[in-house]
């Protein structure tokens, strides 16, 4: 049973006998630790290629940054890197996304090539090309394939390649698009590699062409508790990535309304009503920064599609955000009547010895699970109606 909220009876155990010995304050930022600690799942992600193909790019759009952001990977022409970079997600320090060293050089081995870049470090690797997939491509994958991970072959600058194509009498992207793919498979074929898949991709058109059946296929191929991690760090660009993103974070609703209810089970005076404070907006927060809503995000999708931050957030309703961005949601939810409902509740059940106990652990429960998806709903809604507006496109 607790096994399904992502606690152990262990640290249950542990996490009530602390705070019952401690006073409200430091009770809370216990709980604030112990939340922190639940998203600390490290994801790593290998990106290799030849010289050029455009890693760093990838490695840059997929953490949501363009090539001159703060943070982002170097992109120069010829090769930068000559040991493994790592470039932590700017929101969630648990997503490492590596930039490897170039391959396709003449004295190519893929197993020493991976033992340089520490292979067992990573949970999955991007094999890209900017062209067509050569020998040293295959070879990594084949070493990669015997060794036990998985891999994904992207191709890409496929902005590039439309660009070139449109300038021939019946264009048509999707046969080109096709075209693109099916030649890839056939060389990957020629060179040993049996049914590929090759995923067309623009680092600077992150949201176009096959970046959802990419995501799929690593969120299908990662172990449960790593997908969690991958659909928060993914930057929300398309429908599919927003509906997973909600659909996670949903998920997770009911692990920290469990985690309230645990606490309210203390019978320690206004902790219950303090921790859920410090609960929902944690997970508040939370949401802001997967949907791109944090303030910062929001000052970068300004910069890049020419609008005003005053235009941009006129375009969010809810009240959480709002909350957010003025670092007062601490105070709108105060405000809240299923909070105040909950206190009285709590109060005057407290001192009735078992009763006491299982009514304000329901009370917790309830309050916060109520809360979060109204709130999670909300933010959702924002996200969507500033996406569509400024890339006009449904996300």
């Amino acid at each position: 049973m607790l096994d399904d909220f992502g606690i152990t009876e262990e640290e249950l155990k542990e996490l009530q006998e602390t705070i019952s010995n401690q006073d409200i304050q430091s009770a809370t930022n216990t709980i604030k630790e112990f939340l922190k600690q639940q998203d600390r799942v490290e994801l790593n992600i290998g990106v290799t290629g030849e010289s050029g193909s455009g890693k760093s790019t990838f490695v840059n759009a997929f953490r949501g940054l363009g090539d001159e952001d703060e943070g982002s990977a170097k992109t120069d022409i010829v090769e930068t890197t000559m040991k493994p970079e790592v470039y932590l997600h700017p929101k969630f320090k648990n997503v490492k996304v590596w930039d490897l060293p170039g391959i396709g050089t003449p004295n190519f081995k893929a197993d020493e090539y991976l033992e340089q870049v520490e292979f067992e470090r990573y949970d999955f690797f991007i094999i890209i090309a900017s062209d067509r997939f050569r020998e040293c491509h295959t070879q990594l994958a084949k070493e990669i394939m015997r060794m036990g991970k998985k891999f994904y072959f992207v191709r890409s600058k496929i902005d590039l390649s439309i660009s070139a194509q449109k300038r021939k009498k019946n264009f048509d992207e999707k046969n080109t698009l096709d075209t693109i793919r099916e030649d890839c498979g056939k060389g990957l074929r020629k060179i040993g590699i049996e049914d590929p898949d090759v995923f067309l991709i623009s680092g600077w058109e992150l949201g176009k062409y096959d970046i959802n059946q990419l995501q799929e296929r690593m969120e299908k191929e990662l172990p449960q508790h790593k997908r969690h991690v991958l659909m928060l760090a993914l930057p929300n660009i398309t429908t599919k990535i927003h509906e997973k993103k909600k659909k996670a974070l949903e998920e997770n609703i009911k692990k920290v309304a469990f985690l309230s209810a645990c606490v309210a089970a203390v019978p320690v005076p206004g902790l219950s009503i303090a921790v859920d404070l410090v609960i929902i907006a944690t997970e508040i927060q939370k949401y802001c920064s997967a949907f791109g809503l944090d303030r910062k995000s929001l000052q970068q999708l300004c910069e890049r599609s020419g609008k005003s931050i005053e235009t941009v957030e006129s375009l969010m309703t809810s009240v959480w955000h709002k909350g957010i961005c003025t670092s007062s949601v601490l105070s709108v939810l105060s405000d809240s009547s299923l909070l105040v409902t909950e206190d009285a509740v709590e109060s005057l059940f407290r001192f009735v010895p078992f009763l006491g106990s299982v009514v304000a652990a329901g009370m917790s429960y309830l309050t916060v699970l109520i809360m979060l998806k109204r709130a999670l709903n909300d933010i959702a809604e924002d996200a969507r109606n500033v996406l569509m507006a400024l890339l006009g496109s449904e996300v």
